[in-house]
Parts: C-alpha cells; sequence; structure tokens
C-alpha cells in the first residue's frame, strides 16, 4: 500500500541536476562575470582619463593665474650700469620671450623676483625665476633651470604703450633699458603647438608700478 502512495505522489520524487545543466549554469556564470569585468575597467579607465585632463586644467589654471599676478606686480627694477654708471628700469620685453622683476614670487622668496617667460620648439613654454637683489638680474637667469610651466603652447608677447596724441598703441618689443619705464600692460597669447582640441589663451595684464620713483622715462623715444 505505501508503495503505491510513493508512486502515485510524484512530488516525494528527488531530481538532481544533470551535467549538461551545470556546465551551461557555469558557462553562463562566466559570460556575466566577463561582462562585468570589462564594464568595471571601462568605467575605471574613463575615470583615471577624466581625473588626468582636470588635473592638466588645473595646473594650466594655477599657472596663467601665477602669471597674471606676476605682471601686475611688475617692478620697475632699476640697477646700475658698470660701463656708464647710469641707473636702468630692468625690463626686457620681446615678441617671443619676456623678462622682468615682480614683486610676486611663486617660491615666496624675500626680496624682489625676477622672471624670463619663453617657448622651446613643439615642448611648450618655459619659466625661470632667480633673485632681483640690487643689480642686473639678466646672469642668475641664465644660470636658473628652466621649467616647464605650459606644455603644448606657444608664447607671443605684446606691450601697450601711449603715444605723444595720448593714444594707446600696441608694440612687439619694449627695452626699458632705453625708455626707463615699464608698459601700461602686457598682452601674452598662448597658442597651442599641435592639433589638440584646446583653445587659444589671452592673458592680458595691467601693470600698477610703471615708473620708477627717481628714473625719468624717456616718454620721447617712444614711437
Amino acid at each position: 500500500m505505501n508503495r503505491i502512495q510513493q508512486q502515485a505522489n510524484p512530488s516525494h520524487q528527488q531530481r538532481g541536476f544533470t551535467l549538461l545543466e551545470i556546465i551551461l549554469a557555469l558557462a553562463l556564470t562566466a559570460t556575466l562575470m566577463t561582462m562585468l569585468t570589462a564594464g568595471m575597467f571601462s568605467v575605471v579607465r574613463d575615470w583615471d582619463n577624466n581625473a588626468s585632463a582636470l588635473e592638466d586644467n588645473l595646473d594650466e589654471s594655477i599657472a596663467i593665474l601665477q602669471l597674471e599676478r606676476a605682471l601686475q606686480g611688475a617692478f620697475p627694477h632699476s640697477y646700475r650700469d658698470p660701463e656708464t654708471l647710469g641707473r636702468h628700469v630692468y625690463f626686457e620685453g620681446e615678441s617671443d620671450q619676456l623678462a622682468w622683476v615682480s614683486t610676486v614670487s611663486p617660491e615666496r622668496r624675500d626680496g624682489l623676483t625676477a622672471w624670463r617667460l619663453f617657448w622651446r620648439g613643439d615642448e611648450g613654454v618655459y619659466l625661470q625665476l632667480a633673485p632681483a637683489l640690487s643689480d642686473d638680474p639678466t646672469a642668475r637667469l641664465d644660470d636658473a633651470e628652466p621649467r616647464l610651466l605650459l606644455p603644448g603652447y606657444r608664447a607671443s608677447f605684446q606691450y601697450l604703450y601711449e603715444d605723444l596724441e595720448f593714444e594707446r598703441l600696441w608694440r612687439e618689443d619694449w627695452p626699458a633699458f632705453t625708455f626707463s619705464v615699464l608698459p601700461f600692460a602686457v598682452h601674452i597669447r598662448l597658442e597651442p603647438i599641435d592639433d589638440r582640441n584646446v583653445e587659444t589663451l589671452d592673458i592680458v595684464a595691467p601693470v600698477n608700478a610703471r615708473q620708477h620713483r627717481s628714473i625719468r622715462p624717456n616718454l620721447e623715444l617712444i614711437p
């Protein structure tokens, strides 16, 4: 009687997985794990790329802010010419490089700091720093180690002046040794060297302290 009841009630029968079902389950699990791993690596890679781009943009923004502050803090640093014994104002402005003395020091040095900007080949814009002291800082700038400030950019410079008719114009050089006065403002244009998808950057910084307190500017020499 019990045997007949067991055959009539199939719910009491135990049935296991076949080998084929186990293999299919393992294959499906492996496929899902592969898809999840690939997606995870893709997210991590995108995160790293975005973080790297954000870090580069932050470095550029800090460098541009430093340059703007240093130009606004340009100082009519005077030194004595050992040959003529005359005093001159230091500011060497050309179309492709610029050297000046500023009250701003990114290294938090005491006293005035001499800055020099130039661009080299396909590398970018370089910066040199040296103490200004009380003489001509050119030799110390020559010995200073160049630091790549803005990679991938070329720089051009213009200088704002006022002619005898009080019209303000831009020129591509500024020999303060001759003019004995600093320009009204400095315009730096930073253009990408290669075909990177970046915009041209412009820095226009007014020079707050233009004239030395005792050296009279040679305004008649400025065309």
